[in-house]
């Protein structure tokens, strides 16, 4: 009997050791986890097809926009000068490639020409103007599901005008108004006439509306001998591109890639050449699409590159 009141001290000792080591020794609060960052995403590279001018060479524009479409390659953004802004506001209307093309075929001279008697020209512009308007379904240029530039130059100032808002037959006709053939195109209290004269290949517009990769096609009029027996379209045609040759040097450079269909010195009026002028642009696109693929692929790469060093900031 004499050891239980030992037994219950020791007894009581463990109890209180256990509950001092239980309070001593606490389970660690959970931390909440701190969110990962997402990682940047990479946007695709923005492709702009650049259209330059030159007359019914155009048409071969109508083949290299085929070929693209062919391969996926749609572009965002297009931007032309004169022949270039009128096929590329049919086709950034949302025109597929095929309708553009049965649109060219089908067009005639008497869909566009309608003369008059003026010491600034001969053709007035307004048929041109209405019919983009009807093709494009009476769309304005901010409406187009494909961004869109024409690009003229201000009659007074000699400046580059890009036209990427507004009526779009307007645009057209503004970029298109070769000198004393067209009437100056009047837009409010401005005139302006073909583009030509200051972008003759827009690739710099392009740029300046945000574009990663940069497609070009040239279809101007080289420089060429024998001046005395061109006539009088073939001269004024030779002319402009001899006053623009350094503007198109200078705009080329700053493409990815320049498609040159071999047309620069078919007749820019000759609409019974378009077929020609068309499949010479399919064939030349063709040519050139490892090229683009590989330009829009190595501008990927890159921009999936500065979204990766952007997340590690």
């Amino acid at each position: 009997m004499r050891n239980k009141p030992l037994g219950a001290l020791f007894t009581a000792i463990f109890v209180l050791a256990l509950s001092a080591c239980t309070g001593a020794v606490r389970a660690p609060e959970p931390q909440p986890i701190p969110p990962t960052a997402a990682p940047a995403k990479s946007r695709e590279p923005v492709v702009a097809l650049v259209l330059g001018g030159g007359g019914v060479k155009g048409f071969a524009h109508v083949g290299v926009i085929k070929v693209l479409e062919s391969h996926g390659i749609k572009p965002n953004i297009v931007v032309g000068t004169s022949a270039g802004s009128f096929v590329g506001a049919l086709y950034a209307s949302g025109m597929s490639a095929f309708k553009l093309q049965s649109v060219a075929l089908g067009m005639q001279e008497t869909d566009i020409r309608d003369l008059t008697l003026s010491s600034q020209g001969f053709l007035i512009g307004e048929k041109l103007q209405q019919y983009v308007n009807t093709q494009v379904g009476n769309k304005s240029i901010q409406q187009f599901p494909i961004r869109f530039a024409a690009v003229a130059t201000d009659l007074e100032s000699g400046e580059k005008v890009a036209f990427n808002y507004g009526n779009a037959g307007q645009a057209v006709r503004a970029s298109c108004s070769i000198p004393n053939v067209f009437l100056p195109a009047r837009i409010g209290k401005r005139q302006f006439v073909d583009g030509g004269l200051v972008s003759p290949v827009p690739v710099l517009t392009a740029r300046d509306m945000g574009a990663d990769v940069v497609i070009a096609v040239d279809i101007s009029a080289r420089p060429r001998n024998g001046a005395s027996g061109m006539g009088w379209w073939s001269l004024l045609d030779q002319s402009i591109n001899i006053l623009s040759q350094q503007a198109i040097r200078t705009e080329l450079a700053q493409a990815d890639v320049v498609i040159q269909p071999s047309v620069q010195h078919a007749d820019a009026l000759n609409l019974d050449q378009r077929h020609e002028f068309l499949l010479e642009g399919e064939k030349v696109a063709q040519q050139t699409i490892p090229k683009i693929k590989a330009v829009i692929q190595a501008s990927r790469e890159r921009l999936a590159s500065q979204a990766g060093a952007q997340a590690r900031l």
